[in-house]
């Protein structure tokens, strides 16, 4: 590992440390939006709407939407309204700003009428979060809507790939996917590339 890397590397360890600090991820048995049943549940709303986990999101987001040249980062509602928050102010914060988009999942019914909410440019290279994949359901929907604007989509990422084939259809697309943490099929979850897992 890179001297460079090395504190990605930390912040991307402490992420996953205060995920379980924060009881974010938890094992049961749980029926997922997607419908399918799984024994491990990941609330990645406690981890993003917590201070440090907001901020260590933002900080490692940054470099991936600096590396993919994204203009504007933005994702389906709920999971991802917080992370893209997190993403604008430590962007302000290290003098590299990048806006912040929200896709509903209904268009506005008054007003607008619009999908897309914040300052989201047609033309614009955009990179589309969510905080976990399973089947890349909400992601395509995001994904689809900033097309629709005249966006280019350069990057899509998730907190937590579950490995339930949605980042494997979403790379056949051919859109560049990255996670900051993955599952693995016995639902232990680690930070990605990583041989250490926890659960």
């Amino acid at each position: 590992m890179t001297d460079a890397r090395r504190p990605l590397r930390q912040a991307q360890d402490r992420l996953l440390e205060r995920a379980l600090e924060l009881d974010a991820i938890r094992y049961g048995d749980f029926l997922l939006t997607s419908g399918q049943r799984s024994t491990y549940y990941f609330d990645g709303r406690l981890l993003s709407l917590d201070p440090e986990g907001a901020y260590l999101l933002g900080k490692l987001l940054l470099p991936i939407l600096r590396q993919a040249r994204a203009e504007a980062i933005g994702g389906p509602t709920l999971g991802a309204d917080p992370i893209v928050a997190a993403v604008a102010v430590v962007s302000h914060l290290e003098g590299w700003p990048v806006p912040a988009f929200i896709v509903r999942k209904d268009p506005k019914e008054h007003g607008t009428r619009r999908t897309i909410e914040g300052p989201l440019r047609p033309g614009s290279r955009v990179a589309i979060v969510d905080d976990t994949c399973t089947t890349g359901g909400s992601l395509f929907h995001a994904i689809a809507e900033a097309e629709a604007a005249g966006c280019t989509v350069v990057k899509v990422i998730a907190i937590l790939d579950r490995n339930q084939g949605g980042s494997q259809e979403v790379r056949r697309r051919a859109y560049d996917f990255v996670s900051l943490l993955e599952a693995t099929p016995e639902g232990q979850v680690r930070v990605t590339g990583s041989g250490a897992a926890a659960g």
